[in-house]
């Protein structure tokens, strides 16, 4: 009986020792361990020391700087459209940057004959419709963010016209053209272009007029008058008196 028990107290003491000893082994470990979802620094990050988040000041300070270099480039582009539209010739002061589809070779013109396409009495053009319009007309994007009528294969002549939004500044903003809503675009030429003014002027009008029906509005002269057949024939025999001149005067300096 003395031999039984002292086997089966010997057996709880070891087990008992053993519990103790795993215990503390786990104890031990599970200090050396980082606490569970708690990031440690790394010696990087403690060297130049701890993260810095901005602070809403900041953050309001950055937007406002985002938004004066906007407004800056807008005023900009507004300031060569209005320019360009009223016959003077302003270099380009911008920055270079590369060349975009409808950029002109130089600022250098004398003339600009417009068209107007006005939406109906109370309604607007919509811009999703204005992007098909312009694409089954078959101009481009480019350039002051507005459209272009290229020469077939020569695109670095420059744009035979443009077409630009009728609402300051001019251009359209593809990120948000679903939300575009304008009272009217134009379409202009600045003679001399890439190819003679009455050439170019039977390319702007069958656009505008087809731009016309695509978006059911108005074509209107730069008077803003209704363009008529009469108003058409004097434009034309103006625009050809001007190639006249400028052949004339090609010819005086070639000599």
């Amino acid at each position: 009986m003395l031999d039984g028990f002292s086997e089966t107290a010997l057996l709880r003491i070891a087990i008992g020792v053993a519990a103790v000893i795993l215990f503390a082994v786990i104890l031990f470990t599970s200090r050396k361990k980082p606490e569970q979802g708690k990031r440690t620094a790394s010696p990087r990050a403690e060297a130049s020391g701890p993260r810095q988040e901005p602070t809403l000041r900041e953050m309001m300070q950055a937007d406002a700087d985002t938004g004066d270099r906007a407004a800056a480039i807008a005023d900009s582009e507004l300031d060569l459209l209005e320019k360009t539209l009223a016959g003077e010739s302003v270099p380009d002061r911008r920055p270079a940057a590369a060349p975009t589809a409808g950029a002109r070779p130089d600022e250098n013109f004398d003339k600009v004959v417009s068209l107007f396409l006005a939406a109906r009495a109370g309604q607007s053009l919509q811009g999703p419709d204005l992007v098909v319009a312009a694409e089954k007309a078959g101009l481009v994007y480019g350039h002051m963010n507005i459209f272009h009528r290229l020469v077939d294969n020569h695109p670095e002549q420059g744009p035979i016209f443009s077409v630009a939004n009728l609402v300051k500044p001019g251009a359209f903003d593809m990120a948000h053209i679903q939300d575009l809503r304008t009272p009217g675009i134009s379409f202009f030429m600045a003679l001399p272009g890439p190819m003679s003014a009455l050439d170019a002027w039977d390319a702007m009008l069958p656009t505008a007029q087809r731009m016309a029906e695509l978006l059911d509005g108005v074509l209107l002269d730069d008077e803003r008058n209704a363009l008529g057949r009469q108003r058409i024939a004097h434009l034309r025999e103006d625009l050809r008196n001007y190639d006249r001149q400028q052949q004339q005067w090609d010819l005086r300096t070639t000599r």
